[in-house]
């Protein structure tokens, strides 16, 4: 088999030159229109929702902010599950939702419920869509700390020497 496959290609130097050309063609029309991502985004497709209540207890936060949201969002379409946390004085909602929904839908979907629901929230409170980037950009987060030191001079520090 493999005699008759040289002796084939050794007849035919043209057309074996000629699939090699097509088959070189084909791969560099397909480098070029193939759709590359160099850091692929593996992140979950998610929406965060902020809700500050100051000088709350992280159970009133719990109770009148958190647990309400956390069920509503609980039936938007397309939602995988919600995950929820309280803390003094602030509530953080994830909806993180199938793969296949589209994350500007999903935070339309999120958008509209929480407009249902600010009005059974408490007074001066009102939920906040997160940014819409994903965890990839998240990649490295630090604090500037320092005793003895005016908020005002860490700030100064961070914008004029740390970034």
């Amino acid at each position: 088999m493999i005699d008759w496959l040289i002796e084939l290609s050794l007849r035919n130097r043209f057309l074996v030159a000629a699939f090699f050309l097509l088959v070189g063609g084909w791969g560099y029309w397909a480098l070029l229109t193939t759709p590359i991502d160099a850091i692929p985004d593996l992140s979950d497709n998610q929406v965060i929702v902020f809700t500050d209540w100051t000088g709350r207890s992280p159970q009133e936060v719990e109770d009148q902010i958190t647990y309400p949201l956390t069920v509503s969002l609980q039936g938007l379409p397309g939602v995988r599950v919600v995950r929820s946390s309280s803390a003094f004085g602030f509530s953080m909602i994830n909806a993180i939702f199938e793969d296949n929904v589209d994350l500007y839908f999903a935070r339309s979907r999120v958008l509209e419920r929480l407009q249902l629901l600010s009005k059974s929230l408490p007074p001066g409170t009102v939920p906040t869509l997160g940014p819409d980037a994903t965890g990839v950009g998240h990649v490295f987060w630090y604090t500037v700390e320092g005793k003895g030191h005016s908020l005002r001079d860490l700030r100064s520090l961070q914008d004029w020497f740390i970034r």
